[in-house]
């Protein structure tokens, strides 16, 4: 990455002074703490505003940070592989404050209860208006995952969030899981209600016919007298991540030759400031920004990576600045180019934390979100049980919310081990919440929910361990699909995230005993990406089957007790919290 040690302090000391310095305001009333926090002051004359991956939440919601975030090969302790205390002791934030609340798992319980929610579409488009008001001719790019996430996404098509986003003011978008609701829904919103106010972008996604272009590779925007152009990465592996059979009709991939010469196109129309605007996940965007020479900036998502910096890769054009801006509207990610000359001559980067109590609601934003509800409040507030424990979804390994969906598979369909996909969506409860419908259907919410029983032999299921394993853990990033690590319950095994290929998992043990090749097991799941699962005569979608659990509880949730794997070679990972995995 070219990032040195002292450069990354400096840049971080530098968003500390303007604008992040949010501690002492922790405590304000809405109003005070909007005008002093988010007081940023303008810098140069273009900027662009960034959200990603807010997976369909117009709430305010608890979401924690990762414990686990390892960072493997060249990318060991580099940025977005710091977690807990070695990202506060990185970026010289204090333990205890709002901003190491908003960063990292440290004292999560506590911190919730002091700082509050975060994100909330009312409390971001307030965010928004204002820096908007603050920097005329800025653009609100959406890296995308904005319209799943939640039941009233699901059951509305994705109508609630698309309605949402115009209101926001989205300028540019791209996309991942708006492409599970299928081509046809895709092509709908952009036809229909996108349609001259947002740009939908994508390179990389063509026809698999003829090759050619689904959606306009860029848009060309100019600001402040600036032409300025906006290229489009839809996330890479979402006909294997995702089913095909819901892009039947569509290529995606990676494409940096194809991305280049996207550059060297805008470059030759007069763009003095190119960004792309990238679902790839961090870890690709900052390889990709080695090998493809003229963007200015990445904006990008999909890893849910919370990074207070904008990080400088060179290239053989000069450097490129990476970003990531988390999730669950949580933060807005603000960048100020100061373009001289026909071409940046410097920048301000700035991460916003979202404080939905230090931030007022915008009151159109408000009444849409009470409107787009309103059908299905009494659905969404029905009240399953209390939680014992904290639940989250997070980490390259098993949380919480993640155990407790593997219980819930096993129990009821009377498997002896479950598998739940390594999702980084889903928002976080603290102990004695209640667990409505709403808040476990944020855990579920997908358009194939199908919950699956079949029977596996051990040598396939250390096949499907070791697939997922090298898909997180491959040192290249190009062969990473960006999630974690499937969740596992009933088994206990081994692994070892710096090994080789097909040789991270040992020791797979059922009950304590080690687990045979060729013995056939009864394994649940859910969200199966074959086409065939679709119609299997009898599936129930998932969140059937943990309703089902949750009432059988007799209204309370004991704690559950995270099953992850022994991990070998990791110790003194600043990737993981020790004593947290």
């Amino acid at each position: 990455m070219n990032l040195s040690k002292r450069e990354f302090l400096q840049m971080l000391g530098a968003a500390s002074v303007a604008g992040m310095a949010l501690g002492r305001h922790a405590d304000a009333d809405a109003a005070a703490a909007q005008s002093a926090l988010y007081d940023v002051p303008r810098y140069g004359n273009v900027s662009f505003l960034h959200m990603t991956d807010c997976h369909a939440q117009l709430k305010p919601i608890y979401f924690r940070e990762p414990s686990v975030n390892l960072g493997i090969g060249d990318m060991r302790g580099q940025l977005p592989h710091l977690v807990g205390e070695h990202l506060l002791k990185a970026a010289g934030l204090r333990p205890g404050t709002d901003r190491a609340y908003a960063f990292t798992c440290l004292d999560f319980q506590q911190a919730a209860e002091r700082y509050g929610k975060v994100g909330g579409f009312a409390h971001l488009a307030a965010l928004v208006k204002q820096l908007k008001a603050s920097r005329p001719g800025a653009l609100l790019l959406d890296g995308g995952d904005t319209w799943q996430g939640s039941a009233t996404a699901l059951w509305t098509n994705g109508q609630d969030m698309v309605d949402a986003a115009k209101l926001l003011g989205v300028d540019v978008m791209t996309g991942h899981w708006e492409f599970t609701y299928g081509m046809e829904r895709v092509k709908e919103v952009l036809a229909k209600d996108f349609k001259g106010q947002v740009a939908f972008v994508a390179q990389n996604v063509k026809t698999n016919d003829f090759g050619d272009p689904v959606f306009e590779p860029y848009a060309m925007r100019e600001i402040n007298g600036v032409p300025c152009a906006i290229i489009g990465q839809a996330f890479p592996y979402t006909p294997i991540a995702n089913p095909r059979w819901l892009v039947a009709d569509w290529s995606f991939g990676i494409q940096d030759e194809n991305m280049q010469k996207v550059v060297d196109e805008v470059r030759g129309k007069g763009a003095q400031v190119v960004v792309l605007l990238s679902h790839n996940g961090m870890d690709v965007d900052l390889k990709m920004a080695s090998r493809v020479r003229g963007i200015d900036a990445i904006f990008g998502g999909h890893t849910h990576d919370g990074v207070p910096v904008a990080v400088p890769v060179s290239n053989a054009g000069g450097k490129t600045l990476v970003t990531n801006a988390g999730s669950n509207s949580k933060f807005l990610g603000v960048m100020d180019f100061d373009v001289k000359g026909g071409k940046v001559a410097d920048f301000r980067y700035r991460l916003l934390p979202v404080f939905a109590n230090q931030l007022a609601a915008d009151p159109a934003m408000d009444a849409l979100i009470t409107q787009v509800r309103k059908p299905f409040e009494a659905k969404l507030a029905e009240k399953l049980a209390v939680t014992d424990g904290m639940l989250y979804r997070r980490g390259n390994f098993n949380g919480s919310w993640d155990q407790l969906i593997c219980d819930a598979l096993m129990d009821v369909q009377g498997a002896e081990i479950a598998f739940s996909p390594g999702f980084r969506w889903g928002t976080s409860l603290l102990p004695g919440d209640t667990i409505t419908r709403e808040l476990m259907m944020d855990q579920l919410a997908i358009t194939y929910p199908q919950a699956t029983v079949n029977e596996m032999t051990g040598a396939t299921i250390k096949t499907i361990l070791e697939d997922v394993a090298d898909n997180l853990f491959n040192p290249d990033p190009y062969y990473q699909q960006g999630g974690d690590m499937v969740r596992v319950g009933g088994l206990a095994y081994t692994c070892t995230p710096g090994g080789q290929m097909g040789g991270r998992i040992t020791d797979m043990r059922l009950a304590g005993k080690p687990i045979e090749a060729d013995r056939k097991y009864k394994v649940a799941g859910w969200a199966p990406v074959a086409e065939e699962a679709r119609d299997a005569p009898g599936a129930k979608p998932v969140w059937e089957v943990v309703e089902t659990w949750l009432q059988g509880q007799g209204g309370r949730v004991k704690a559950r007790s995270l099953n992850t794997p022994k991990l070998v070679g990791v110790q003194g990972n600043p990737g993981i919290v020790e004593g947290r995995a």
